[in-house]
């Protein structure tokens, strides 16, 4: 008997619907076809020992398996569910004229019980196009695939469970979540405060400015200095995820299997820190099963980089286009898959290798040259793409006693999205650009003019600082969001001096 089932296989970030034949005739032996991976294939002793814990029976006869579309290549073990459900409607064990409009995903254990899958949340929008009436996946996705609307979403714990819902000798228990209010619950849920923060008013303004116009920015101090505590508050003054940005950061983090039990949404930005020794496919994604990285984990977010120069040049490198153009596309023989990689770039980095150039006590223990082959390190293409850079000096021990709190990130946020709402406003007919640090340089001619005297103040900044040429531009960018900061129509000669004052790095004279 032919009985046919559907799953699911994930390209990218999207899903794939995958139609699973099951045919039992006269004969003997098992064939599965269809390219699937060693995952599947072992499925057959995973399935056998499941339905035999509920009483069931393999099938003593010839069970042939196709996977469609037979071009794609099957990998994972979440195909169980839906080719245990197959095999015992195939050797009719159980009688279910519905198995065809339902999509079945999970992986079976030995005892029957049903493990979670990755890429809940893109299968149901998948099948939901697709126009099925429901579909079936692991309790602990149940609450994940249930935001997408206009399909009937069911959790199972076990086989047994699939097979009563079919028969209609059970039922199950519809998984319904309110999206927008799971959405706007946790909207707000961070664990840091700039409130928190002693001092450094210098580098929280750097922030609020880079935020506002989502700049990548670095922070170069001593250790000690508070450069990691200032870059894990950054997101908490970044404006709130829409909902749009909710879903697709959650495909993303769905697809990598990086959702939590029973977690349904997404709803703070991702602030991802990977640790210095990564590989260059660890940042970017890729491996033969082309999996995301950490700058897509950081979608929506902050990705940060602590220890910059200690990262392999060539881990940074690979990093230059997916900054520029925003996604990050994988290639191989057969087919190539994007990921979006829309984040804000923070840095950390010590002046010189003992730590200590520029410190206001203590002295500086490096040979002549030795500074300047620190920062070399990193390469001036991807220094050309951070355009703030601020040095963050250790608090005076007089400020860390001090009781009072600092100002809130809820308060700095409000100016930040006042910000970004008029930079919306500015590029709303500029679909690629969403905020001031995304400008080409003929945008940036357009938006940023400057009077004569700020002409002047420009020329003679990049004469007496021996700024590059490079930071012209970035100059002009992070002006044009002070302005916008202080809800004004001109960039002024203040707003300028402002952003002169966070090109550090620029200057010919640092680290000689």
């Amino acid at each position: 008997m032919l009985i046919k089932t559907y799953g699911s296989a994930l390209l990218g970030i999207n899903a794939i619907i995958v139609t699973i034949e099951v045919n039992v005739d006269k004969g003997i032996n098992f064939f599965m076809v269809g390219l699937p991976d060693s995952a599947v294939k072992e499925s057959q002793q995973r399935i056998e020992s499941a339905i035999k814990n509920f009483g069931y029976k393999w099938p003593g006869k010839k069970v042939v398996i196709n996977m469609a579309p037979a071009d794609i290549r099957k990998e994972g073990s979440a195909y169980d569910l839906s080719l245990a459900a197959g095999i015992l409607a195939a050797s009719e064990q159980i009688k279910a004229p519905d198995l065809d409009k339902y999509l079945i995903m999970g992986e079976l254990s030995l005892d029957g019980a049903v493990k979670p899958i990755k890429g809940a949340l893109s299968i149901a929008i998948e099948a939901r196009d697709k126009g099925f009436k429901g579909m079936l996946l692991p309790e602990n996705n149940a609450s994940e695939a249930a935001i997408v609307s206009d399909i009937d979403v069911y959790g199972v714990k076990n086989l047994k469970e699939v097979c009563d819902f079919f028969t209609g000798e059970g039922t199950l228990e519809k998984t319904i979540i309110n999206t927008r209010e799971e959405f706007y619950a946790s909207l707000n849920n961070y664990e840091f405060d700039f409130a928190d923060v002693k001092g450094q008013e210098n580098i929280k303004r750097a922030l609020e400015i880079a935020a506002a116009g989502s700049h990548n920015a670095v922070l170069i101090g001593p250790p000690g200095s508070g450069k990691t505590m200032l870059a894990k508050r950054l997101p908490t003054i970044l404006p709130p995820l829409s909902l749009h940005e909710a879903l697709e950061t959650t495909k993303i983090h769905s697809v990598a299997g990086l959702m939590r039990d029973n977690a349904s949404l997404i709803s703070v930005r991702p602030f991802r820190s990977p640790h210095h020794t990564s590989s260059d496919v660890a940042l970017v994604g890729g491996g033969g099963n082309p999996q995301p990285g950490e700058i897509s984990y950081a979608h929506n977010g902050v990705l940060f980089l602590d220890e910059l120069p200690e990262f392999k040049r060539s881990v940074l490198e690979v990093m230059r286009q997916p900054i520029e153009d925003r996604v990050v596309t994988i290639s191989r023989a057969k087919f190539s898959v994007e990921y979006p990689a829309s984040f804000m770039l923070v840095t950390a980095m010590n002046p010189c290798p003992c730590g200590y150039y520029n410190h206001p006590e203590k002295d500086c223990v490096c040979v002549a040259g030795q500074v300047q082959k620190y920062l070399n390190k990193i390469s001036g293409p991807l220094m050309d793409r951070i355009d703030i850079h601020v040095e963050v000096v250790p608090v005076p021990f007089e400020k860390l006693t001090q009781p009072e709190n600092a100002e809130k990130s809820e308060k700095i946020r409000e100016r930040v999205v006042e910000a970004r709402n008029i930079q919306q406003e500015r590029f709303k007919q500029s679909p690629s650009i969403h905020a001031n640090a995304h400008m080409s340089s003929k945008n940036v001619r357009e938006v940023c003019q400057i009077d004569n005297a700020g002409h002047t103040l420009l020329r003679n900044a990049m004469e007496k600082l021996s700024l590059s040429a490079r930071a012209y531009d970035h100059i002009l960018k992070v002006s044009r969001t002070i302005a916008d900061l202080d809800a004004s129509e001109d960039v002024k000669t203040e707003h300028l001096a402002e952003a002169i004052h966070f090109r550090s790095l620029d200057r010919e004279t640092w680290g000689t």
